[in-house]
């Protein structure tokens, strides 16, 4: 099995943007559900079929396998759970690590978030200036929540 610990907090000013390159994702779910969350994902030239298992802290099972872009394009337009999540993805190499942050559009426009996957949980590191409060454990930030309950209806 594979894992992800992954850590997720939310952004503060603008300044970060001119720190990476953005590339568009676009994302459904075919399951929402927190047992078992399935998602594919269009990015860039490439796309990803993810499974994900129950988060415990910052951990869970994730296994995700490349798919053709054509096949993800099919899911998203007539399989996914509505509304798809649109966001721009923002790499920016900080201290060693990199932060992955999202800016999403649509019914989420408004909502910044960056994340950081470490090797273990309480793995040391160092947050950036623009890096805010931490939601890891705040539920209505993942992105299979955001579909049932985006950003704008807070």
């Amino acid at each position: 099995m594979s894992v992800e610990i992954e850590r997720k907090f939310l952004v503060r000013g603008d300044a970060w943007k001119a720190l990476g390159q953005g590339v568009l994702l676009r994302q459904g779910y075919l399951s929402s559900n927190p047992e078992r969350v399935v998602r594919v994902r269009i990015e860039g030239d490439g796309a990803v079929l993810t499974i994900k298992g129950r988060s415990v802290g910052a951990t869970r099972g994730e296994w995700e396998y490349a798919i053709p872009v054509a096949d993800a394009q099919e899911i998203l337009d007539g399989l996914c759970e509505r509304p798809i999540i649109e966001k721009t993805r923002y790499r920016i190499e900080f201290e060693g690590m990199t932060w992955e942050v999202d800016e999403f559009m649509g019914d989420n426009a408004g909502l910044v978030v960056a994340e950081i996957e470490l090797l273990t949980e309480d793995q040391v590191f160092v947050k950036p200036e623009w890096v805010g409060d931490e939601v890891t454990d705040d539920a209505r930030y993942f992105n299979s929540n955001l579909i049932r309950r985006p950003y704008s209806s807070w």
